[in-house]
């Protein structure tokens, strides 16, 4: 079922989502300063990719530099990234077909607002983080 939501998912807005967060991290990536961004961004594009199977956690060895770090995100990237997750949710909630991937779009706002010292796993590793 995943397999079957992920290409669904990357035909109606994975695709252009990928394209978005690819942008971003090249735009990011010109600076020196910017790199650990840039990167941030390459890891989602590609969660926002293939999501389904893949959840976000919280990483316990982030510290006062991700905090910093998720402020500029969300000053230089982020609120536009979320802006696409909110269009693109809505559009596809418009159709029943299209409501549980609307629901992946809204879940993935919270990691493009801020995704230092978060880190993407697969659904069935997620337990194994939640003592750490």
């Amino acid at each position: 079922m995943k397999t079957i939501l992920n290409i669904i998912w990357l035909v109606l807005c994975g695709l252009w989502m990928f394209v978005g967060y690819m942008l971003a991290g090249v735009l990011l990536c010109i600076t020196i300063i910017g790199i650990p961004f840039g990167l941030a961004a390459f890891r989602i594009g590609v969660y926002a990719l293939w999501p389904f199977g893949r959840t976000v956690v919280d990483r316990r060895d982030a510290g006062a530099p991700s905090c910093v770090g998720n402020v500029l995100w969300l000053v230089l990237a982020g609120w536009w990234l979320a802006l696409g997750h909110i269009t693109t949710g809505i559009v596809l909630c418009i159709t029943i077909i299209g409501i549980p991937l609307g629901i992946a779009n809204f879940k993935l706002i919270p990691v493009s607002l801020l995704p230092l010292g978060k880190e993407i796993v697969r659904t069935d590793e997620a337990f194994g983080y939640a003592g750490r």
